[in-house]
């Protein structure tokens, strides 16, 4: 059986000068029918102001996990080397029990320099941020198996990169869902080079969910027709406009009603 499209919406934490604002567009998306509300995990805005309002990714999951009672939840993604990862994983095993199960634990290596300087976090270089956010992998699954009370669900774990030797290793040894970056020529090659590494570890390629940024209308079905099922679109604040989200669900719906 082939898995359903899904459509999440990554509420970028970014020039909201109010809380309340993130709350409302939380409610709209749900309302609009979403799959996944994603937040991001960085501490400045990406694009406009950059010293602009932002909020912080973790207690802001915690306040949407209690706000919502359908749609599943996470960051897309967690930064690493923000968090101890045995810490991070307690962090999600709470999320979880709060929304009853809907957290999904997105992560990735880090790349946004700003974070870490600010912040007092080494930087590195990129061989060092993966060789850091392997170590978090099997530290994270780790805590995950030890906690008590264990996690209302296994908590769905989501890669997000496109590294082909290191970071394709890690979404073929751990991951439930992978959040590619690339344009469709390059996700097809990759995903042939996912399934090699899944071969090796003894993993099922197919049982990995292939996910990216809504692409479109025009673009939705090629990228559904190479593999993808979970699309996501981008709202940043202060207004958080709904209309490419409301786009995308239609398409989802007529899609999965054949």
């Amino acid at each position: 059986m082939s898995k359903p499209v899904r459509i999440g919406v990554q509420l970028q934490p970014q020039h909201a000068p109010g809380y309340g604002l993130i709350r409302d567009a939380v409610r709209r998306c749900e309302d609009i029918g979403v799959d996944i509300v994603f937040n991001w995990d960085h501490f400045y805005p990406l694009y406009g102001d950059p010293e602009g309002a932002h909020f912080e990714c973790w207690t802001m999951l915690g306040a949407i996990a209690e706000q919502t009672e359908r749609v599943e939840l996470g960051a897309l993604v967690t930064g690493g080397g923000y968090r101890n990862p045995d810490l991070l994983a307690d962090m999600a095993r709470t999320v979880d029990h709060i929304s009853n199960g809907r957290l999904v634990l997105g992560v990735g290596a880090g790349w946004f320099e700003k974070d870490y300087d600010q912040y007092g976090y080494e930087f590195g270089t990129a061989g060092s941020r993966l060789a850091l956010f392997k170590e978090s992998m099997a530290r994270i699954t780790d805590r995950l198996a030890k906690l008590n009370p264990q996690p209302v669900r296994d908590i769905p774990i989501l890669i997000g990169g496109g590294g082909e030797k290191k970071t394709l290793r890690l979404v073929a040894q751990y991951a439930d869902i992978w959040h590619s970056f690339s344009d469709i020529d390059v996700l097809q090659r990759k995903i042939g080079i996912l399934g090699e590494h899944c071969a090796e570890v003894g993993s099922d390629a197919a049982a990995i969910e292939k996910s990216v940024a809504w692409p479109g209308l025009d673009a939705a079905d090629d990228y559904h027709a190479a593999g993808v099922t979970l699309f996501t679109v981008s709202s940043g604040g202060p207004d958080y406009d709904t209309a490419r989200i409301q786009e995308a669900v239609t398409w989802r719906d007529r899609v999965n009603q054949g």
